[in-house]
């Protein structure tokens, strides 16, 4: 895996001494070696998740995992008093690939904790949708709940499903970056951004509007299995910590360059413009409405040398879920 020093101050996550990897090729299968990492400083890490890879594994045969790469890359930074050995500071899915940062030490984690705990994070994701979306933007607002329908309990639902067990009011932002073809069918990339953070909430709000993501078996009813992925992809994050601002963007793995069954034949919107919108956004709430450099939230995970107890792991494990929003 190439990985250069970053030079340039203006390239995503980019602060002196930081690191920024070229990526993996699309294609490229994942092994414990092909760890990419986008970020890195005192207190994150920000790494380019591989595609069908978890986090951690309690399973014994599963033993290639997120938690396992790092360790292999970076073994002086597993801490064995943590859940994970390493302190994630969000989710992502099984089969999302993309940015996914990770806290080194205890008051770094309690920061980030702090900004997702306020709505301050801003994630979006690149995914490619089966059809051609004919809105060039859509704000979906379905709630979703837990399908307790027999052999349906991995998935969620909409409100109004049957068996839709305790929906919660969510919130997507779809917005149509190029139409084109994958292996000869009609798909449409889009740029998407969670405002809520609900388990599997993109990939939910995408099937409920009639747009699937490519590549998702769950979500299609086990019909779209051809895909060797998802193509659902985490472009970009920020996470304007108290100390530092984290701020990166995973290299965009949908282009023909890299996936020859991808060939767009127009363009809608310019992703560079709606990313620097976005960063525009984000500074201006930040800078009007933010309170990063006030007090921490006392609920946050503070710097002390206490193991993390089995209800700290717990807390842990909701906050995690709550923030899968892929």
């Amino acid at each position: 895996m190439s990985i250069c020093r970053v030079q340039n101050p203006h390239v995503f996550g980019a602060e002196r001494g930081s690191l920024f990897s070229l990526g993996f090729p699309a294609m490229e299968p994942v092994s414990l070696d092909n760890l990419s990492i986008l970020y890195q400083s005192a207190d994150f890490i920000v790494v380019n998740k591989h595609w069908d890879v978890r986090i951690d594994s309690k399973m014994w045969y599963e033993k290639l995992t997120l938690q396992s790469q790092l360790k292999h890359r970076f073994p002086e930074l597993a801490d064995p008093d943590t859940y994970y050995g390493f302190r994630f500071c969000h989710q992502l899915d099984f089969s999302t690939s993309g940015a996914l940062c990770v806290a080194l030490n205890k008051a770094a984690a309690g920061s980030a904790y702090k900004c997702f705990k306020e709505r301050m994070v801003t994630k979006a994701y690149l995914a490619l949708v089966r059809g051609h979306v004919q809105e060039a933007k859509l704000t979906i607002e379905y709630a979703i709940g837990k399908n307790t329908t027999e052999g349906m309990t991995h998935m969620m639902c909409i409100e109004g499903t049957e068996g839709c067990e305790n929906p919660k009011p969510c919130q997507s932002e779809l917005t149509v970056l190029e139409h084109g073809l994958y292996s000869g069918d009609p798909v449409s990339k889009v740029l998407l951004q969670p405002l809520t953070g609900r388990t599997h909430q993109l990939r939910v709000h995408c099937s409920a509007v009639g747009h699937p993501i490519v590549g998702d078996f769950t979500y299609s009813l086990k019909t779209d299995g051809g895909p060797f992925r998802m193509m659902l992809h985490a472009y970009y994050l920020r996470i304007p910590t108290a100390k530092e601002l984290v701020e990166v963007s995973a290299p965009d793995p949908f282009v023909p360059a890299l996936d020859s069954h991808w060939m767009p034949q127009q363009t809608v919107h310019r992703l560079d413009d709606l990313i620097q919108h976005l960063k525009e956004k984000s500074a201006w709430a930040e800078g009007t409405g933010s309170e990063a450099d006030g007090p921490q939230n006392p609920e946050a995970p503070q710097e002390v040398d206490t193991p993390e107890t089995e209800e700290q792991g717990t807390q842990c494990r909701e906050w995690l879920a709550e923030w899968a929003p892929e």
